[in-house]
């Protein structure tokens, strides 16, 4: 396939950017399975993770597995491809977000696991998912006046909080999953050590690929290793089908409580700032000027994603910051290689044989993973931390209470198993949201919002452009429906 060019210049002269050559098809299938192979593990961890915990059978974790990559090829297609207005027309892919895992878990547990939790979740994933693609709808002005509640001591902190909270989960599967009969094995910490020595001895290697793609290694060495001494077992592989169709409510149909809503909404404006970051960096690693509509228009593909997730029994999307870190490796820019991976994963969405492989995985070879997976997490929120002034007695304040109420649910759960109705302790039993909402309140309190000025707390976003100022005219202006002509040229089609 020749390369084409897809966008226009303002003199009507073609001009190709990088992010929108199409490359020929070997190449296009080539990267954009390399793609798929440093996601995959990411993504599949949060099913199994939410299935383990809400003690779904086989069955309904299989099928779980296909849905989420089923979605999230949808999903990484419309954020690199965009449709209209929506998607960031970048190389990003979409994936569900680990900061969806803590509270699902709680909501889940909190409706009575199983399916009758599941449809709990879905009902606030659905919603919160609406309510995302509404809000990047706001004026750039508006947009940006709420992302300034999230200046890096905030955003710092909710990514440290993140990883330090999803740790002891990794942790508990390490330990053969928490209700299991072999539980604190000490067969399965060694699974959970091998599995995490080899990844971390590809990590130190230093091969940019193999460092990618270290913790899906990382789940198939260790299998491997199980299944030789007879701990991994693959029986349901035979059961499960060589083609499933995902369909929309498959659980049954989604339950709407304010309680759950209230903390997918919360979960929801933290994504938000992920892919903010995601979108920025991608844009400066790729050559490509990111605005405040570019920014919105990655969101709208979050919300709309992320609904589309409840619907087809899936969770929350995000931009992944893993394939971000592939494309600065690679230097692969082309949109189009996210599209190629998207397909990918849809064909791999409808294969419950692949799935069923993926769910036999055992627990310790999963705990292993997951934790080097959680405390990187958790890494990239010390290293946000490390560009704070935390000499700042405020800063250091904003991040030891918070971290502090991160740890309340784990520390003393009674509280909230006891002592709490159970749809207040479904929105309060997760360290992600008290820690999240610790930061937020006391940053306002202590610094205010963040400031686009040089001496004021650094925004999440950039001072605003010329493009940001036109969009803020052109969206008060009630009679003015013509898109911005970067817009215009964005979405040219191409040929």
């Amino acid at each position: 396939m020749a390369r084409v060019a897809a966008r226009l210049s303002t003199d009507g002269e073609q001009s190709t950017h990088p992010v929108d050559e199409v490359l020929p098809l070997p190449k296009l299938a080539l990267y954009g399975f390399q793609h798929v192979l440093a996601f995959y593990a990411g993504a599949v961890i949060v099913p199994i993770i939410v299935g383990n915990a809400l003690k779904l059978s086989p069955e309904q974790l299989v099928y779980l597995i296909n849905a989420d990559l089923f979605t999230c090829g949808i999903a990484s297609i419309i954020q690199a491809f965009g449709v209209g207005r929506i998607g960031a027309r970048l190389p990003l892919i979409q994936g569900v977000t680990f900061t969806a895992v803590s509270p699902m878990i709680a909501i889940g547990l909190g409706a009575g696991g199983g399916t009758a939790a599941l449809l709990a979740i879905y009902g606030a994933v659905i919603t919160a998912g609406l309510a995302t693609f509404a809000f990047a709808w706001l004026p750039a002005r508006a947009f940006r006046a709420v992302m300034r509640l999230f200046p890096p001591v905030v955003t710092g902190t909710v990514i440290t909080v993140l990883g330090v909270v999803l740790i002891p989960v990794g942790l508990n599967d390490a330990a053969g999953g928490l209700g299991s009969p072999d539980f604190g094995d000490p067969v399965n910490f060694a699974y959970a050590g091998g599995t995490m020595l080899f990844i971390l001895v590809l990590m130190r290697l230093g091969r940019p690929f193999l460092s990618s793609i270290a913790i899906l290694l990382g789940l198939v060495g260790g299998t491997t290793v199980a299944f030789l001494l007879g701990d991994a077992h693959f029986g349901d592989v035979g059961k499960a089908d060589w083609i499933g169709v995902t369909t929309p409510f498959h659980f049954g149909a989604p339950k709407f409580e304010w309680f759950p809503i209230l903390l997918m909404l919360i979960v929801m404006l933290i994504t938000m700032v992920e892919t903010t970051g995601d979108t920025y960096a991608v844009g400066d690693i790729v050559g490509k000027e990111v605005d405040s509509e570019t920014v919105a228009r990655a969101l709208r593909a979050d919300g709309a994603a992320t609904a589309l997730g409840g619907v087809l029994n899936s969770f929350p999307y995000v931009a992944f910051a893993e394939n971000v870190g592939l494309v600065r490796m690679t230097k692969v820019k082309s949109r189009f290689v996210v599209v190629a991976a998207g397909v990918f994963m849809i064909v791999l969405g409808l294969l419950p044989k692949a799935a069923a492989i993926v769910a036999a995985v055992p627990h310790g070879v999963l705990g292993g993973a997951a934790t080097v997976m959680f405390g990187m997490v958790a890494l990239a929120g010390i290293q946000t931390l490390a560009k704070v002034d935390l000499k700042e007695e405020k800063n250091a304040l904003v991040v030891g209470v918070s971290l502090a109420f991160a740890l309340l649910p784990a520390t003393v759960p009674v509280l909230f198993k006891e002592h709490m109705g159970t749809d207040l302790s479904s929105l309060l039993n997760s360290g992600v949201t008290l820690g999240a909402t610790a930061a937020i309140v006391l940053n306002l309190i202590f610094n205010g919002p963040a400031r686009d000025d040089a001496h004021g707390p650094a925004a999440v976003l950039p001072a605003p452009t010329a493009a940001d100022a036109a969009e803020d005219a052109r969206k008060e202006d009630a009679g003015a429906e013509a898109a911005e002509p970067e817009d215009t040229a964005a979405a040219a089609p191409a040929s």
